[in-house]
C-alpha cells in the first residue's frame, strides 16, 4: 500500500471539490464530509441518513478500533447534510451505490477520490487522504495536536505529527535549504 498525502493546498481542496461535483453530487459530499470530520472511510461509508441528518453530532463505534467516537457536526457541515440527505429514507445508506441500495465500498471511493485528483494533478492520494486533509488543515488552523491526537486515537503526538504530514514538510523545508 503506497502512502498518501494530505491536500496542503486549499485550492487543490477547491478543485477536488469541482470536479467531484461535476462526477456526481454524492461523491462531492463524500469529499466534503470526510475532510470536514476526519472520520476513516471504513467509518463514513457505514453511515446512513439517519446517523446524520438533524444531528449535532455523529456518533459512532469506530471500526479500526473498537472505540465510541462523537463527532460534532457544525453548521457548515449540517447546511451539505440537509442538502444532500433532504430526499433520502433515514434507513438508507449515506454513500449509496448507484447499482441499488447497497453502499459503495472502499474500491470504489478509491477510484472516485483517484479520478478526480488525476484531474486536477496530485498524485499520492487515497482514501486516508481526506482524514489526513482534515487533521494537517485542523493542526494550520488551531496548532493543538494534543486534540488533534484524541479526534484520531492516536497513541501519542508523534504519531499524530507524522501521520497528517507535518513531519514531512518539516524535513523537506530543512533539506531545501541545505547545501554543501
Amino acid at each position: 500500500m503506497n502512502t498518501v498525502q494530505p491536500i496542503r493546498d486549499i485550492a487543490m481542496i477547491a478543485a477536488m471539490k469541482d470536479v467531484l461535483m461535476r462526477q456526481h453530487y454524492r461523491n462531492y459530499f463524500l469529499f466534503v464530509l470526510g475532510i470536514n470530520t476526519g472520520l476513516r472511510i471504513s467509518d463514513l461509508l457505514t453511515l446512513k441518513v439517519g446517523d446524520v441528518r438533524e444531528r449535532s453530532h455523529i456518533i459512532i463505534t469506530e471500526q479500526k478500533t473498537g472505540k465510541l467516537k462523537r463527532f460534532k457536526i457544525n453548521s457548515e457541515l449540517q447546511k451539505h447534510i440537509s442538502e444532500f440527505t433532504i430526499s433520502k429514507d433515514a434507513a438508507e445508506y449515506l454513500f449509496k451505490s448507484r447499482r441499488g441500495a447497497q453502499r459503495i465500498h472502499r474500491v470504489q471511493a478509491w477510484k472516485i477520490l483517484n479520478t478526480a485528483a488525476k484531474e486536477v494533478g496530485l498524485a499520492e492520494i487515497g482514501t486516508h487522504t481526506l482524514r489526513k486533509t482534515f487533521g494537517y488543515h485542523f493542526y494550520q488552523k488551531y496548532k493543538d495536536v494534543a486534540v488533534l491526537q484524541q479526534i484520531f486515537n492516536h497513541s501519542s503526538p508523534a504519531v499524530t505529527m507524522r501521520y497528517i504530514g507535518i513531519n514531512q514538510d518539516i524535513i523537506d523545508e530543512a533539506v531545501d535549504g541545505f547545501s554543501l
